[in-house]
C-alpha cells in the first residue's frame, strides 16, 4: 500500500471536486463511498448548490478556496485533467495537503505537480485496478492501514 494512500486517509476531513448529483457519474460514486463509511465529506461543484445521497443534503462548495477547513481536509479529484491541474493548484493555495487523483483525472503534468507540491499526492499507474489508484477499489485498505498507523502511535 503505498504511504501517500495511508496518509490521505489520516485526515479529519474530505472533499470531493467534480463531485456529481448525476448516479451514473464517478463523481457521485465517489461522494457516495465516502457517505456510506461515514467519513465527513464536502463535495466541490459549481454546478449545483447541494447533492442528494440516499438520504442526505450535502450542500456544496463552488471551490476547494471554499473549504471550511482546507488544512485538515484531503480532497480527492475526479475532474478532467485540463480542471485538475487548475483544481491542484487552488488546493495548494488553499493549504490542503493531501491529494488523491481517481484515474482519468490527470495527465502527467498533473501528476507531477501534484507529486511535487502535496505531502500526500495518489495517483499514478499503481493501485489494483490497472488504470491507477481508486479510491473506490483502493480506498478500504488505505483506511484500515491508517487507522492502524493511529493505533500504534498511541
Amino acid at each position: 500500500m503505498d504511504i501517500a494512500a495511508k496518509t490521505f486517509f489520516g485526515s479529519q476531513f474530505y472533499a470531493v471536486a467534480g463531485a456529481s448529483a448525476d448516479k451514473s457519474k464517478f463523481g457521485y460514486k465517489l461522494l457516495a463511498w465516502y457517505h456510506s463509511r461515514h467519513l465527513p465529506v464536502q463535495p466541490v461543484t459549481p454546478s449545483r448548490p447541494s447533492i442528494l445521497v440516499s438520504s442526505k443534503e450535502y450542500s456544496t462548495v463552488a471551490s476547494v478556496g471554499e473549504l471550511e477547513s482546507p488544512g485538515e481536509t484531503s480532497l480527492s479529484i475526479v475532474t478532467q485533467p485540463h480542471i485538475t491541474l487548475k483544481v491542484l493548484r487552488e488546493a495548494k493555495e488553499a493549504g490542503i495537503s493531501c491529494v488523491w487523483m481517481q484515474p482519468g483525472s490527470f495527465d502527467d503534468e498533473g501528476l507531477e505537480y501534484a507529486k511535487k507540491e502535496f505531502r500526500a499526492a495518489v495517483g499514478g499507474n499503481d493501485g489494483r485496478v490497472g488504470e491507477g489508484w481508486c479510491v473506490l477499489v483502493d480506498g478500504d485498505e488505505a483506511i484500515r492501514r491508517a487507522e492502524e498507523d493511529k493505533k500504534e502511535k498511541l
